[in-house]
């Protein structure tokens, strides 16, 4: 164990260089000295994703609460993302556009600035969690419908499913 953080009242959940926590806060991290930098109380219930923008100047984080949060340094804006638990948040590689997917079976993408509602897919019949692929064409969903899909992001089309087999 090279470096040992304290901080969060509660177990963690996720972390990116920051981290999110079942005490409804995310913190930022200075690795030396070995402190917290910034500690955000923007959610009412437990941080369950975390994610930095390429740029490294905003995080956005998911919540129980179904509230989606982009931090940049002391400033928040918190508004509800789902009509449930938000399980996880990613930016696609250029920062401009933000993936949420919920318990409310649902995917969405946001724009980074100003958090605009782009558009909605739809087809698990369970949770999901998603995230950009490295170029930022596809979209990838896994639910616990035990089903993956891809999704062109731009035709907004699910391209591809694979599903677990019994057996």
């Amino acid at each position: 164990l090279e470096r040992h953080f304290k901080g969060h009242r509660d177990t963690i959940t996720s972390v990116d260089f920051s981290t999110g926590s079942m005490d409804s806060c995310v913190m930022i991290w200075n690795m030396k000295p070995q402190m917290r930098a910034y500690r955000f109380d923007g959610h009412k219930d437990a941080v369950l994703s975390v994610h930095f923008s390429p740029s490294g100047h905003l995080v956005a984080s998911a919540s129980r609460d179904k509230t989606l949060c982009p931090y940049r340094k002391a400033e928040s804006t918190v508004f509800r993302a789902h009509t449930a638990t938000v399980r996880s948040v990613n930016f696609s590689g250029d920062g401009q556009t933000l993936v949420t997917a919920s318990d409310d079976k649902t995917i969405k993408v946001w724009t980074t600035h100003r958090q605009k509602f782009l558009f909605s897919l739809n087809q698990h019949i369970n949770w999901v969690r998603c995230a950009f692929s490295p170029d930022d064409r596809l979209i990838v969903s896994s639910s616990d419908d035990k089903t993956i899909k891809l999704w062109d992001k731009n035709s907004r089309e699910c391209i591809h499913s694979f599903y677990e087999h019994a057996g």
